[in-house]
């Protein structure tokens, strides 16, 4: 009895990616077909094929790099221990990440808090070019302004 295959476009569909996607997969030694049609090109996968792509979209969404996923499926020196090295690895850099999308907000509530705060009102289109500068230097860098302003003069004297 032979094993029912699911054609690229009917798995790329099942998953919401593109046909061109699962062809990346394929090219970066992820995800092969179990049988290429040598008249239409046509590519062909196993249910077992299809647990893989499932499998490689999660990793994906995890934030694993294509090479990252390759090297868990293909299992070479992989164990629950090394895999679970690896999401160790991952949730720790998505750690990183949070917390310097945490710094970035704190940032912009500094910007914000100096901006209701100040007494300056005028319309930026109505500055000058270097009235603006000084004006967005003061208003939304954080760093120290009285350094920035003297390495400025410094450079333009």
């Amino acid at each position: 009895m032979e094993e029912h295959l699911m054609k690229i476009g009917e798995i790329a569909a099942f998953f919401n990616v593109s046909v061109k996607a699962v062809r990346i997969y394929e090219k970066k030694g992820i995800i092969r077909p179990a049988r290429i049609d040598k008249q239409t090109g046509y590519r062909y996968y196993t249910a077992d094929q299809v647990q893989q792509l499932n499998a490689l979209i999660e990793l994906k969404g995890l934030g694993f790099s294509l090479n990252e996923i390759r090297e868990i499926m293909q299992g070479k020196g992989m164990d629950s221990r090394r895999l679970a090295e690896c999401l160790l690895q991952k949730k720790m850099r998505w750690k990183e990440s949070i917390s310097a999308a945490e710094n970035k907000i704190s940032e912009l509530d500094s910007i914000i808090q100096r901006l209701s705060g100040s007494r300056d009102t005028a319309e930026m289109s109505e500055m000058t070019e270097e009235e603006r500068a000084w004006y967005l230097v003061k208003m939304v860098c954080v760093e120290d302004t009285a350094a920035q302003s003297a390495i400025s003069e410094a450079i333009w004297l």
